[in-house]
């Protein structure tokens, strides 16, 4: 059984508890050595084989795989490896292969920096969509999903794998009609002992990242909600707002 574990985001205590017990009984474990924190490894019994999928192919990955079906093999991908994990194409070769797997999910960075900026993404009046996405690089996105497209639904935008050119993201952001004084965020290694987090503005968070040194391992987030000053309170909590398992008070 070939096990994909969602690592977290970098902390070794923000790994999910099933996650955890997976590593602790791996016979061998592929991890992500780029992203992956390796004290996550210290969970491991001491016979079992550690390969770094970061020096590796897929068909090498696969390879390893092929040798040790018959073992207890654990996939670690940071985060949540549904997110740019590039999970379905090993998947498909597993299932080409007749090969058993399963996924555990795990701690996304984008909910970590949530957490580590103490913010909401989904605040009522403010925005109650966020979009993860990318900008174009190396590889590209498809038209329909550039960021002079997303930017046009004004929700809360999450940017994954972009560090690398900041500066770029937010002159197309404010090409596209976005208010130069937008609210963003940048968190670097968000959860790690080096972890690094500010705000700023679309005109000036590029000039910021690069008096922090940073050009990778880092979200973006863009939004209103990064500055959170005025917005709506929840119905939920509202003593004149009915739910099924409250009545509401009358005015």
């Amino acid at each position: 059984m070939v096990h994909f574990v969602g690592a977290g985001p970098g902390a070794t205590d923000l790994i999910t508890i099933r996650g955890k017990k997976l590593i602790e009984n791996a016979d061998i474990i592929i991890y992500a050595g780029s992203l992956v924190n390796p004290g996550l490894l210290d969970y491991s019994k001491e016979n079992c084989k550690v390969y770094d999928s970061a020096k590796l192919t897929l068909q090498e990955v696969i390879e390893i795989v092929k040798k040790n079906k018959d073992k207890d093999i654990v996939r670690l991908h940071t985060g949540d490896p549904s997110i740019y994990g590039a999970i379905r194409e090993q998947m498909d070769e597993l299932d080409r292969l007749g090969i058993s797997y399963d996924s555990t999910p795990g701690v996304s960075s984008f909910c970590a920096a949530a957490a580590s900026l103490n913010l909401e993404y989904t605040l009522p009046g403010v925005s109650q969509s966020v979009i993860i996405t990318r900008m174009d690089g190396r590889t590209s996105v498809p038209q329909k999903e550039s960021i002079e497209e997303l930017s046009s639904h004004g929700a809360t935008m999450v940017f994954f794998l972009s560090a690398w050119d900041i500066d770029t993201l937010s002159k197309r952001l404010i090409a596209s009609g976005m208010n130069k004084d937008t609210p963003c965020a940048v968190c670097y290694k968000v959860s790690w002992d080096d972890e690094k987090k500010f705000t700023g503005k679309l005109c000036d968070i590029a000039d910021k990242a690069k008096e922090e040194g940073i050009n990778k391992t880092a979200l973006i987030i863009v939004g209103d909600v990064v500055e959170h000053s005025e917005y709506n309170k929840s119905k939920l909590y509202d003593p004149f707002f009915t739910t099924e398992y409250r009545k509401g008070k009358c005015d």
